[in-house]
């Protein structure tokens, strides 16, 4: 944030905008960070005045507060529209709202121009365009979508009774909602990933908040204004048994066998040392791959990437992204080989300064946990790195205060204020060493690593590493459940030819 010497610094933070503001005279009204726009009024048709600040949410995004009042009608709008830069993944915060608890619904919501809003007890959706970013709470935001539907009862009924009647019964259920008598569903989606909903147990988890974060897709991509290319159509094969059939049509074959009769194919006819080279060439890190890719800004950039083999683990494969135009930099970690039938919990008793440094490989799909913290992290929030134990801990921290945006802010409750002092106060006497911690990585594809201290994995006593089965929800979340490799086994298999 700004501070008052900042003279050349258009964000400033709400605490500095409003002493400007409460202590400039007429002559310094100029130098106040807040801007004054005569603007049309939209009931009236007289200008009235739209003023805006350019702010910063402590550890959350830069935003612009608009507010609009008209002197002639008394017509007054407020707005919060997003001036930072578009996330690299989507969010989709889902809240569980129980009936009768009504500080559920006082939790803030920060809501961009792109996120939709969703009900599915009442299959109820506020779109992107029914409600502009704002910045309010659970109740204030259905309270004001049954406002919106209210509004023009009076000419429905005119119209079409029957469709008014309908709507009249949906509203009752709808402020039933927003007043706690019901239990129901809350979710944020933001393909922009720039909304919020606050987290009062943070930095713990909360049982009733859950948050998703994942890749957009290409519609998504475009209707948030940057480019993106369309799916090239895929060509068809034409399996061999077809080939001189004079049906016209194409034949079906199972999922999977076209590519692996294919692929036998190419490796019985060509030669044996070129293809064990081709096979094998990935596994030197110094020869490192070139993939052409295109940047979130529309530019071509590069993809650089080798595959290696770590000891006690697997195969993994390194990726790092970088566009000279924008400046994007993005490093991932990517698993390589098949995916394992178990997974894998990995336990670590830190007790000394060498236990801070040991290698850490997290994938996008382990979850980070350390008790004495009560410190969570879901899986998906950081996405793959290569760190070490400590910076782990550090950069989980850090994304928990950029997530949970509210808990420092000058309008935030004392307790809750002692209570991020309080955790980062503990914070640092684990990361000093004041007593032992534990560290755990939960992860459903057996993804991630812990380097031991000793040559013997079994030797070291700090560490352990347990196996076991993936629930049911785990695989569906993962996509293992609709997966079906029978048909490429079957044609991989050599007795079978």
């Amino acid at each position: 944030m700004a501070s008052s010497g900042d003279e050349g610094r258009v964000v400033v933070d709400l605490r500095s905008a409003a002493e400007s503001a409460a202590g400039a005279g007429d002559e310094e009204a100029h130098a106040t960070p807040v801007h004054e726009i005569e603007s049309l009024c939209m009931r009236c048709g007289e200008n009235g005045t739209t003023r805006l600040l350019l702010t910063l949410i402590p550890h959350f995004r830069e935003v612009v507060l608009m507010s609009f009042s008209c002197p002639h009608c008394g017509e007054r709008n407020n707005e919060v529209q997003f001036a930072g830069q578009l996330q690299p993944k989507g969010c989709c915060y889902r809240l569980e709202v129980p009936s009768g608890q009504r500080e559920i619904l006082n939790r803030q919501v920060v809501k961009s121009d792109s996120a939709t809003i969703k009900i599915p007890e009442l299959d109820f959706e506020i779109p992107p365009v029914a409600q502009r970013g704002k910045c309010s709470t659970v109740e204030g935001i259905i309270m004001r979508a049954a406002d919106e539907l209210q509004a023009l009862q009076d000419e429905r009924k005119k119209v079409d009774p029957l469709k008014a009647e309908a709507i009249d019964q949906f509203l009752l259920k709808l402020r039933s909602l927003g007043s706690g008598e019901a239990a129901f569903t809350f979710i944020l989606d933001d393909p922009a990933g720039n909304s919020f909903i606050e987290n009062p147990h943070a930095p713990s988890s909360d049982p009733l908040l859950s948050v998703r974060f994942y890749e957009r897709t290409r519609e998504q991509q475009a209707a948030l204004g940057f480019l993106a290319e369309p799916e090239q159509p895929r060509e068809a094969v034409l399996p061999a048994s077809a080939a001189g059939s004079s049906s016209g049509g194409l034949q079906s074959e199972p999922h999977g066998s076209v590519g692996a009769l294919a692929g036998r194919r190419a490796i019985a006819q060509g030669n044996p040392d070129e293809v064990a080279a081709a096979l094998c060439r990935y596994a030197a890190p110094e020869e490192v791959e070139v993939l052409p890719c295109r940047c979130g800004c529309g530019a071509e950039c590069e993809t650089r990437f080798f595959a290696t083999k770590i000891p006690y683990f697997r195969e993994v494969i390194v990726m790092a992204t970088t566009c000279d135009i924008c400046g994007y930099r993005n490093s991932e970690l990517k698993p390589g080989g098949e995916i394992p039938a178990k997974g894998k919990k990995i336990t670590l008793r830190v007790q000394n300064a060498k236990d801070l440094t040991r290698d850490v490989i997290k994938s996008d799909s382990a979850s980070v946990q350390v008790p004495e913290l009560e410190l969570e992290l879901a899986s998906g929030t950081l996405g793959g790195m290569v760190t070490t134990v400590e910076g782990l801990v550090v950069k989980t921290c850090e994304a928990l205060e950029r997530i949970h945006g509210f808990q420092l802010g000058d309008s935030t409750l004392e307790w809750k204020k002692k209570k991020w002092e309080d955790f980062k106060d503990r914070l640092s006497k684990l990361l000093n060493l004041q007593e032992p911690w534990t560290l755990i990585l939960d992860d459903g594809l057996a993804a991630s690593f812990v380097a031991p201290a000793t040559d013997k994995l079994e030797d070291d006593k700090q560490l352990t590493i347990e196996e076991y089965q993936r629930s049911w929800e785990q695989n569906e979340e993962l996509g293992l459940n609709d997966m079906d490799t029978s048909s490429a086994d079957q044609a991989y298999d050599t007795t079978n030819t």
